[in-house]
């Protein structure tokens, strides 16, 4: 992805916020930092059970803008739809371009 017309999808990165529970844990929460443009690729989907709950989990490939302050403690929100950040890398080696792999759970 090298074309900036491309990017979109307008996307809410969303950092972690941890705050104490009262009983010597943390609870975790997320809170918005920043909307960028995007472009969002499904990859795969895999059928899975968690906690009893029947749905899936599909993957996508995330690209924007390169950012050295995305990490894998981020996570992306595109209205309701939460993309949990894998792996991140520089698509050129010219921090132009950031390729995201991502998955979704899917209910």
């Amino acid at each position: 992805m090298s074309d900036p017309g491309k990017l979109n999808r307008r996307l809410v990165l969303e950092a972690p916020l941890e705050t104490d529970d009262g009983a010597g844990g943390v609870m975790r929460s997320f809170g918005a930092i920043a909307t960028l443009w995007a472009s969002v690729t499904p990859v795969s989907a895999h059928e899975e059970i968690e906690a009893a709950r029947l749905g899936a989990r599909v993957t996508h490939r995330i690209g924007l803008r390169f950012s050295s302050d995305i990490t894998t403690r981020h996570r992306f929100r595109d209205g309701s739809a939460v993309y949990r950040i894998v792996s991140l890398r520089d698509r050129d080696g010219r921090k132009r371009f950031l390729d995201i792999a991502a998955e979704e759970r899917v209910d």
